[in-house]
Order: structure tokens, then C-alpha cells, then sequence
């Protein structure tokens, strides 16, 4: 079994890190705050003191990060991966940021003689915690192979999308579906209520029908329990929302719809709700409904 470094362990990469050492992986860790590779630690884990000193133990690499900049630090900056990894290794990134990130991360490893994959992760912090990941991948084909059996320790099902960077064009398209069907479910459960028709009901029926979805099912239920621990924080999906409206503006594809969520997501950080599940977007529109 290769050896690997994880680095990143927040909300999702602690999970799926875990999961790696309880598969059998050798496993380095390395997080900006310590708890983290503590607790890794004591499951049997390695702690690395930055990300070049984690690379340099390692066959595969996996980072799970908050946003582009944070993957160009960790990966390209002083002290980085790219410092430590070695030639013939494997970069595997699960973190979701800009398409032209990871292609541009891809390029600089090929240099280094590191293979790369960018494959982002869909399923929040319960699938991550129960190895049931939807992952996307992008890369040549031999190190999507190479990534697959670590991949299908984090993930139920990996699809390879194509080139460098296709697998974050997938997860954009994925995180507008999920955002555009959260605001349909709170508005059509506001509609229900200020019409005084009870939502669970609603909801209820609606799950039987074509309309129904996992996120009415699950986000749904959080709506109406106005429970909103996260499970994917609104400021996340908000960068997520931002990624997709860069890329169709690169690609000139009008995204009016997904404008719209954005600037519901903006609201709810403005009105310092930004560490909420997702689905607090429910609870702005009966705010705006003077509920």
C-alpha cells in the first residue's frame, strides 16, 4: 500500500483522513492548527511540521483545502509540496476551488515529474465520515487509475471527468444544484406556510412525487426543525457559487440563476450567518417574509 500524506484536516479531511488509517494506510498528517493531528495521531498517524516535510514521506499526496489560494500556498508557495514531493509520486487534490487552479497546479507538479489529479468531493461531512463521498476526478487517465483504490476508501462511486481541471468544472456544476434546489425548497415550504398550509405536509407529499430530492428530503427537514448545524457552511458554498460564476464568465455561459443564489448566500454572511449549514437559507427567507 503506498504511503500518504493528508493535509488539511478540517471538517472534511479529518474524516477521511481517519478513514485512510482505519484501511490500513500509512498516513503523515499536517494541519495548520494541532488538535486535529493530535487526535490523527493517536489513531496511528505521523505528524509532519509543514507541507513539504509531509510530501517528502510520501507515494500520494492528498490535500483537502478551503479555497484556491489556500491550494497555491500549501502546494506552490515556500515551503510547499512541490518543495518536498518527490519525482513519480501522485498529487491528489480533494479540495474544490477554480478550475484554472488545478490545471495551473498540475502544470508546475508535471515539472517536478509529479502526476496530479484535482478530485473534488460532493456529500458534506456525514458521507466524508462514512467513506460514501461522491468524487470527481480530473487528470490523465493512468493517475485517475493510480488515485482509484485510496479513492474508493473515501468515496462510493469516482467518475473520471477528463482533463486537468475537469473534475472542478464537475463540482462547480454540482454545487449550482445543489444551491439552486436549497432555494427551491425554501421557497416552496415559505409558500406553503404563509398560505397556511402545514410544510411538513407539504414536504411530505412532495417526496413521494417528482419533485422529490435529496436535498428536500434532508435539507427539508432541517428547514422546518430550523436546525442548522453545519454540515456544509453557507460562506463555503457561497466561494463555491463564485468559482461557478468565474468559470461562466470565462466560458461565456450566462448563469443568471446561480447570480441569484449567490446573492441569497451573500445575505445570510452579511447577517453573520456564514458558519451555518447551507440550508439556513430557509430561515432568510422567512426573515424576508417578516416571519
Amino acid at each position: 500500500m503506498e504511503r500518504i500524506a493528508f493535509i488539511g484536516l478540517g471538517i472534511m479531511g479529518r474524516p477521511m483522513a481517519a478513514n485512510l488509517l482505519a484501511a490500513g494506510y500509512e498516513l503523515t498528517v499536517h494541519n495548520r492548527s494541532r488538535d486535529a493531528v493530535d487526535e490523527l495521531v493517536e489513531q496511528g498517524a505521523r505528524a509532519a511540521d509543514g507541507p513539504a516535510a509531509a510530501a517528502a514521506e510520501a507515494d500520494v499526496v492528498i490535500t483537502m483545502l478551503p479555497d484556491s489560494p489556500d491550494v497555491e500556498e500549501v502546494v506552490l508557495g515556500e515551503g510547499g509540496v512541490a518543495d518536498g514531493i518527490r519525482s513519480g509520486s501522485l498529487f491528489v487534490d480533494t479540495s474544490t476551488i477554480a478550475p484554472a487552479t488545478a490545471r495551473q497546479v498540475h502544470a508546475a507538479l508535471a515539472e517536478r515529474g509529479v502526476e496530479a489529479v484535482d478530485a473534488p468531493v460532493s456529500g458534506g461531512e456525514p458521507a466524508a465520515r462514512d467513506g460514501q463521498l461522491a468524487i470527481m476526478a480530473g487528470g490523465s487517465e493512468e493517475a485517475v487509475d493510480r488515485a482509484r483504490p485510496i479513492l474508493d476508501v473515501l468515496g462510493k462511486a469516482t467518475t473520471h471527468i477528463g482533463p486537468p481541471g475537469a473534475g472542478q468544472v464537475a463540482k462547480a456544476a454540482n454545487q449550482v444544484v445543489v444551491a439552486l434546489n436549497i432555494q427551491a425548497v425554501a421557497e416552496a415550504l415559505l409558500l406553503a406556510r404563509r398560505a397556511g398550509v402545514d410544510p411538513a405536509r407539504v414536504r411530505e407529499a412532495l417526496l413521494g412525487g417528482f419533485a422529490a430530492s435529496r436535498v428536500l428530503e434532508v435539507h427539508g427537514e432541517r428547514m422546518l426543525e430550523h436546525t442548522f448545524d453545519p454540515g456544509f457552511r453557507v460562506a463555503l458554498h457561497r466561494k463555491d457559487l463564485a468559482i461557478a460564476q468565474q468559470a461562466g464568465r470565462e466560458q461565456g455561459a450566462p448563469l443568471p440563476a446561480t447570480s441569484l443564489a449567490a446573492a441569497l448566500f451573500d445575505a445570510l454572511v452579511a447577517q453573520g450567518d456564514g458558519d451555518r449549514d447551507h440550508s439556513a437559507l430557509g430561515a432568510l427567507y422567512e426573515r424576508m417574509a417578516g416571519d
